[in-house]
């Protein structure tokens, strides 16, 4: 098995999590179409309960299993690294039977958490069943994680960041060809084709798990999974009380990211509700704003999440070696990342909001679903800056420090969601955006007070990074000025797909070539992923074609 620097490692992960986030947002294009509007709301609201139940049974497995193998590698114990991996496993499944148990037979109640007084759209029954169905995926999810862990300790990214891929795809093809055959072919009911859709999350991750368990299989000597002769003085209590320490931070943090949807997603549907918007308004924009503008919005957020897997196990190591400067130079180096990846992005699918959306959804509300994701995208910069600079924090074992901060930026976007919301809907403006705005805040807040921590307690230095944010600008005037020009020239018939592709690709890859070609030309490119790897990664796209000077 291939292990991948840091660099590299980011770049695989992040590919393999792109590949994945498009396949998740091209299935929505007639996923959404078969089921409608009520469909995605009921999908959209089981899915978003499941994903909480998922964070808090496995969401710091992974990232706690590769700090404590890159740890163990680190200081050469060998069977100590075997016996945690063992541990874990044993851990996992426990908590995995216990969500599931509560999810499955608590969803009822769940549903009218949900729902509450809300009239006329999906019912208690509709939200319960399907709930009941995603349940079933919290007994194999987990299991997986453990394993990619595992995997990522051993700086071995490519094999967990393929399964993500096979998961998705067979994820996918359970929602589309289950979905189809129970409407068109069986005529089954919305609820019922809705339920085999998300069943589908279950099947995607029995074929993931059988994939990485025969590549560990091949590779176990090298894997260090065979019984190692020196018994190493660590006890399995100490192994688990370990894991436990690394993975409850981590579990926090991805239940609060959960629980921001949750929570902007129950608070939506009760204050338009109480403002007097109709039961389809109101699930549109609810759904809209917890689940189908995020689906379009993880492709900015895999950047984070692909640097994540990486710069946790090479922060873990940097950590154990007391190599400061090697610590303050990632962390700079991941936030340089996020700043000149996220930011064009961010803005370039805001501007163009109202073909994606159209591309993706349909014109179906199409002026109120294109303002949702124009707001909702800026989300997704504060929210990869917060998880780098968490991610950071849980490397060095600041635990305290996560809680605090994690907690500030979920109270700060709890407090303020209703407020928001009425206010803006006082100055004549749609209620969402206070809860998009809230939610910004509270990540904003989170992710600026960890940076501030960091530099006050580990004396860790921005400059570099702040000297990145500057030269960024002149790019991103740049391209912005491109983009704009040219949506004022050419037309586009928003209710044509072909149409709306064509406008978005064409202005997306000559907005991107100014801004790329911009950010070369100011040594921005080399800078942040070396002149070296730069070289390496252009004569592969361009069979050779192309040498940079």
């Amino acid at each position: 098995m291939k292990k991948s620097s840091f660099i590299e490692g980011t770049i695989i992960a992040t590919l393999a999590i792109v590949i994945t986030k498009i396949l998740g947002m091209l299935y929505v294009i007639p996923f959404y179409a078969m089921i409608g509007v009520k469909g995605s709301a009921l999908y959209a609201y089981a899915y978003n309960i499941y994903v909480i139940f998922l964070d808090i049974s496995s969401a710091g497995l992974p990232v706690a299993i590769s700090k404590i193998i890159k740890e163990y590698n680190t200081l050469g114990l060998m069977d100590a690294k075997k016996r945690a991996y063992q541990l874990g496993k044993k851990i996992i499944n426990s908590v995995s039977v216990v969500a599931f148990i509560i999810l499955f037979f608590f969803a009822e109640s769940l549903a009218t958490l949900i729902l509450g007084e809300l009239q006329g759209g999906n019912t208690i029954l509709d939200v319960t069943f399907v709930i009941r169905c995603v349940s079933f995926a919290i007994l194999v999810i987990p299991f997986l994680s453990v394993s990619k862990g595992y995997l990522q300790g051993h700086n071995i990214i490519n094999v967990s960041s393929f399964s993500q891929v096979i998961e998705q795809i067979v994820r996918i093809t359970i929602i589309l060809g289950g979905c189809y055959l129970a409407l068109n072919v069986f005529h089954l009911s919305l609820t019922t084709s809705v339920g085999i859709a998300v069943f589908g999350a279950f099947v995607g991750g029995i074929v993931a798990i059988c994939y990485i368990q025969w590549n560990m299989r091949k590779y176990k000597k090298e894997l260090g999974l065979i019984d190692s002769p020196k018994k190493d003085k660590v006890t399995n209590l100490e192994i688990v009380k370990k894991i436990l320490m690394y993975a409850v931070p981590f579990i926090i943090i991805d239940v609060a990211v959960s629980i921001y949807n949750f929570v902007d997603m129950v608070f939506i549907s009760r204050t338009m509700t109480s403002l007097g918007y109709s039961a389809s308004v109101t699930e549109f924009v609810t759904s809209s704003v917890a689940t189908w503008s995020g689906k379009i919005s993880m492709i900015v957020n895999s950047i984070a999440m692909g640097l994540t897997v990486s710069l946790i196990p090479n922060i873990v190591e940097a950590y154990t070696l007391k190599k400061w400067d090697l610590v303050e130079s990632r962390l700079n180096k991941a936030l340089q990342i996020i700043f000149i990846t996220c930011i064009p992005m961010v803005i370039g699918i805001s501007l163009l909001s109202k073909p994606i959306w159209s591309i993706f959804y349909g014109t179906s509300e199409l002026q109120l679903g294109s303002l949702v994701l124009s707001f909702y995208i800026f989300i997704a910069l504060f929210f990869n800056i917060y998880m780098v600079t968490s991610s950071t924090l849980q490397s060095l074992n600041k635990f305290k420090a996560v809680y605090f901060t994690t907690f500030l930026g979920y109270l700060t976007n709890a407090i303020l969601d209703i407020p928001l919301m009425i206010l803006f809907h006082k100055l004549g403006f749609q209620p969402f955006i206070g809860a998009v705005t809230a939610s910004a805040l509270g990540y904003s807040l989170s992710a600026f007070s960890t940076i501030l921590l960091l530099r006050k307690k580990h004396q860790i230095k921005y400059g570099i990074t702040i000297k990145t944010l500057k030269k960024i600008i002149v790019p991103t005037c740049a391209m912005l000025f491109v983009v704009v020009l040219l949506m004022w020239l050419m037309p586009v018939n928003y209710f044509s797909k072909v149409s709306c592709i064509f406008y978005v690709s064409l202005i997306s890859i000559l907005g991107a070539f100014v801004y790329l070609f911009i950010s070369y030309r100011q040594n921005l490119l080399s800078e942040i992923f070396g002149k070296e790897y730069l070289q390496k990664v252009v004569k592969r796209l361009t069979l050779g074609k192309i040498n940079l000077k």
